[in-house]
């Protein structure tokens, strides 16, 4: 799909990943930086009727949302981008939230430790800490959802976890395959505001340092899950924009699984184009396509 103008929410996100782009190839303090993270999130709207209950999960920090009508024992376990290096709990509750209220079940978004303190597998094992916990609770179903890098670690918890696997996988823009293999990194250069651009990013040094050095393993599959045992996969939902440049991140997993996988690809759309929920009709129209998806799948009564 497409459309003529970008909303006012699309096009806050934009250029946050504009001034992102540059920023990554100039001097920046860890203030300017922890600020340009923190006012990410303000892209999305408010969604109301929602409550926000910090919390410590499995020692990892994390928070509920709650929203006012829902069941309780339907929990999407929520894993936000950022790239292992930025993002959190904070940056990602209103998106999160819009996608909670809209699919009437609770949400746990998770603050996975991340870089620069903590290379992989510390995200990884901080996702299956908490989905461990999730099992050991009187659930009826769990869904692991992520976009971006936290795409990356919902697919990689449901293909490694010793547990049996999530009911359901949802993926916004996942970032599934660690060797940077996809053409459209390529192809989508010049069309990927925060990744490419005149001024692309170096994202195979940007692997390098997540994973704690140029000798790791790009195909492990708890970070590359592209590289995993695909047929493991639960019931799977993906949305990713055709002109970014993980397009086929998110279509080499949907091509290898097809019986499990579903893809929805959105035209002239920016990386994780969700993030402006409720100030973006192409943002909200994805939402509710996951939040239907969901319901469909774990059998929460429609809205």
């Amino acid at each position: 799909m497409s459309i003529t103008a970008p909303s006012i929410g699309e096009q806050d996100l934009l250029e946050h990943y504009r001034a992102s782009n540059a920023a990554s190839h100039g001097s920046i303090t860890p203030e300017i930086a922890a600020d340009q993270d923190h006012r990410w999130g303000d892209v999305a709207s408010e969604p109301g009727g929602v409550d926000y209950i910090e919390t410590t999960v499995a020692g990892v920090p994390a928070l509920w949302l709650a929203p006012a009508r829902r069941v309780d024992d339907v929990v999407l376990l929520c894993l936000h981008g950022g790239g292992f290096i930025g993002g959190s709990m904070y940056t990602h509750r209103r998106m999160y939230a819009h996608i909670a209220k809209r699919s009437g079940a609770r949400a746990l978004v998770l603050n996975y430790r991340q870089m620069p303190d903590h290379p992989h597998p510390a995200a990884a094992l901080d996702a299956a800490a908490a989905y461990g916990w999730l099992r050991g609770q009187d659930l009826r179903s769990i869904a692991a959802v992520g976009d971006s890098a936290g795409g990356a670690l919902a697919l990689g918890l449901a293909l490694t976890s010793d547990l049996p696997a999530p009911d359901a996988v949802v993926g916004l823009s996942p970032w599934t395959d660690m060797t940077l293999s996809g053409a459209s990194m390529r192809t989508n250069r010049a069309t990927d505001a925060l990744f490419g651009g005149e001024h692309p990013f170096d994202l195979a040094s940007m692997v390098d340092y997540v994973l704690g050095g140029p000798d790791a393993d790009r195909r492990d599959p708890r970070i590359s899950p592209l590289h995993g045992d695909l047929d493991k996969l639960p019931p799977t939902y993906l949305q990713v924009s055709g002109t970014e440049m993980l397009l086929d991140d998110a279509a080499g997993v949907a091509e290898a699984a097809p019986d499990v996988v579903a893809l929805d690809v959105f035209d002239g759309q920016q990386h994780t184009f969700q993030m402006a929920a409720g100030r973006s009709p192409v943002a909200d129209d994805a939402v509710a396509r996951v939040a239907a998806w969901l319901r469909d799948r774990l059998d929460i009564p429609g809205r």
